[in-house]
């Protein structure tokens, strides 16, 4: 194994909503954190909002249910990624003064390096949560450069493309993915954000870790089909089913992701990129280009 070589994991799980299910939501995390990392992760991605459950009835629910970043599951998050060793990805429901957030944390073994808001809010999530207001951010960690998006946003191609601009090494993908009208998977039984994110990573050459949570929630049903893809945006292990808990893990060279969009002799992706045309940001102030 290379020296940038890492094992990730996405974690597939069933989180529930209400104040009852909140501690059981959190220390079935720490569980199954653990068992990634005994399988040998050091890159652990959790779903969307997973320490509260998704399907919030008012603001005034899910203000009971929120926590600062200081808040007892980043804590405890932080705690295994110390003990363990391990960068761990997960979604909280996020307080900020009156202000609540879907909320993305990227924790490592030294604590937290940084929180990504959603910016791509979908349906009744509008109705809850303000939208996100740190941009796009990539964070340097001692495994490379993670970026972070949550769900929806993979439905928006410039948020993988922001992110693999400002050198992202891998896009960690925390998700609450839903049942739609029909048709819902292929005859592989793969649903359309999986494609979505496997489109994503083979066009900017970066490696998607996604972890989506199965199970129903007060009407709402979620898609499972967690996945992890390489450089190339074909599945790196197999893509989880439907239903179940489960956790899936890929070997990945997070350093590949800097070659990777040279495809040949004439074509490297960012250098025939029409930047006479848009900028190379697409107009976004948040970040800078990183040099490859």
């Amino acid at each position: 194994m290379s020296t940038s070589t890492i094992i990730a994991a996405a974690v597939q799980c069933d989180p529930q909503v209400g104040l009852e299910n909140k501690d059981k939501n959190l220390a079935r995390t720490l569980e199954l954190i653990g068992a990634a990392a005994d399988r040998g992760a050091n890159l652990v991605v959790l779903p969307e909002l997973v320490n509260t459950g998704y399907s919030f009835t008012t603001r005034e629910e899910a203000y009971a249910h929120a926590e600062e970043l200081t808040g007892p599951t980043v804590q405890a998050w932080t705690e295994l990624a110390r003990d363990r060793g391990l960068h761990v990805v997960g979604g909280i429901t996020e307080v900020d003064g009156v202000r609540l957030f879907d909320t993305a944390v990227l924790i490592g073994p030294d604590g937290l390096i940084g929180h990504y808001r959603k910016n791509h809010l979908w349906n009744r999530e509008k109705l809850v949560f303000a939208p996100g207001d740190l941009g796009f951010p990539v964070f340097d960690t001692h495994i490379g450069r993670i970026g972070l998006l949550i769900c929806w946003d993979i439905w928006f191609p410039e948020v993988a493309r922001l992110l693999a601009v400002q050198g992202a090494d891998v896009i960690c993908s925390v998700n609450n993915w839903v049942w739609t009208p029909p048709p819902l998977f292929d005859d592989a039984g793969r649903c359309m954000a999986a494609y979505l994110t496997m489109t994503a990573s083979h066009v900017n050459g970066v490696p998607i870790v996604a972890a989506n949570r199965v199970g129903e929630e007060r009407g709402a049903k979620f898609l499972g089909c967690s996945l992890i893809t390489g450089t190339n945006g074909w599945p790196a292990s197999e893509v989880a089913a439907a239903e179940g808990e489960t956790i899936i893990s890929a070997e990945l060279d997070l350093m590949a992701s800097r070659s990777a969009p040279i495809w040949n002799e004439l074509n490297d992706l960012w250098r025939d990129r029409r930047t006479d045309l848009y900028d190379s940001l697409l107009g976004y102030r948040g970040g800078q280009v990183h040099p490859r």
